[in-house]
């Protein structure tokens, strides 16, 4: 790996998400996977070592670093287990509309028991008929005085029925389109809020991912992030931040696959000598290695980039959750191809994590509308000469 200056802090967070993947992941990740079980002792122990408040500011009672020191943690997690490293970062995802938009009461009320990891957040936009067009969203939120009624479902949502807290996008005005949403806090046990059936996935399967079911749910009115209308920035700034989290999962993803071909190469023989000797091996290995370095350095940067407050952070976000991802799905099915007959089978982590793999490239946004972000910062960039 290449050295990619990170401080001495930088440096003890991996070491420290190193070892919490490899003593109490590890050991567990196939039985949570076939159990489809939420790997809650595991998050504890996240909790106990602090790493749950590594981006919240020191304030609301984190460590006060940023969106790097979050990828860190979350690509060391998912050289284990995606299953569980999501169920990590999804916390996040809630976390950031309070954090970037949040009153400083809410900021004080929600903020300091994510950083601890006695409360899990989650974040809620997504609904059957409004995935990649999220402008489509159909849950409102009538104001009555000094409270909003809520009605709607949201769908597919992950940490669903495990968190506390929720942060999730309603319309206030449906005439006024996109413009016409705002965004909300909600907490589990609040009446009228409820979750569906638990999904059965094809991956990820140790997180938990449900509907968020609002039936004429009155929350107070001072639960409003923001102002009413800001609803599509909230999400989308949102979005800024945690994509590059979905590149920290597939550039780690990768990685723990590449290890495990790797190892695998080793051991297994044909035609009298380790497979890793053929020439065919190590070029798909030569490819999986140079494409998870690549990944890795766009991921990294881009997280900088998000830290430095950029306004086209977007476009960076979105290429490297677009490149990670595919590099992710490409390298894991090239793992099954080494591993043969054996990395069909359950036995070995590799079928896992290519199941594992696919979701990267439609969660928070599908890799098409990776490259709609993108093309359209790119015609920007173009129309005001700021060409590449």
């Amino acid at each position: 790996m290449l050295d990619y200056n990170l401080t001495e802090t930088q440096v003890q967070i991996v070491e420290l998400a190193r070892k919490v993947a490899k003593e109490k992941i590890l050991p567990a990740r196939a039985e949570l996977d076939e159990k489809g079980e939420f790997p809650w002792e595991i998050l504890k122990v996240l909790a106990e070592v602090g790493l749950f408040g590594v981006y919240i500011p020191e304030e609301y009672g984190g460590l006060g670093f940023g969106n790097l020191e979050n990828c860190l943690v979350v690509e060391e997690l998912s050289k284990v287990c995606i299953g569980v490293s999501v169920s990590f970062a999804a916390s996040g995802l809630g976390t950031y509309p309070i954090l970037l938009f949040g009153s400083e009461e809410q900021k004080k009320k929600y903020l300091p028991d994510i950083a601890a990891g006695t409360r899990l957040a989650a974040f809620g936009i997504t609904e059957s008929s409004a995935g990649s067009d999220s402008a489509s969203i159909r849950t409102t939120a009538k104001k009555d005085g000094d409270k909003y009624i809520i009605n709607g479902v949201k769908q597919w949502i992950t940490n669903a029925g495990e968190a506390e807290v929720y942060s999730f996008i309603a319309k206030t005005d449906p005439k006024k389109g996109p413009r016409g949403a705002s965004a909300f806090i909600i907490e589990k046990g609040n009446e009228g809020f409820s979750f569906g059936a638990k999904e059965n996935k094809l991956g990820i399967r140790a997180s938990a991912t449900r509907e968020l079911i609002f039936e004429d749910c009155v929350i107070p009115a001072e639960n409003l992030i923001a102002r009413e209308g800001m609803g599509f920035i909230v999400a989308m700034k949102n979005f800024d931040q945690t994509r590059t989290g979905i590149a920290a999962q597939a550039v780690g993803l990768a990685a723990g696959a590449l290890n495990e071909t790797i190892m695998y190469a080793h051991e297994r023989k044909t035609f009298g000598k380790s497979i890793i000797s053929h020439q065919a091996v190590q070029h798909m290995l030569a490819n999986m290695a140079t494409e998870i370095e690549a990944a890795r350095a766009l991921t990294y940067q881009s997280a900088r980039y998000c830290d430095s407050g950029a306004k086209d952070m977007s476009k960076y976000s979105s290429m490297a959750k677009l490149f990670a991802s595919d590099v992710c799905m490409k390298v894991t099915t090239d793992a099954v191809q080494i591993f043969g007959g054996y990395g069909y089978m359950k036995e070995y982590p590799v079928e896992k994590m290519m199941r594992d793999a696919k979701i990267l490239q439609i969660y928070e946004g599908t890799n098409q509308i990776q490259r709609n972000v993108i093309g359209q910062f790119l015609i920007k960039e173009a129309a005001g000469k700021k060409l590449v």
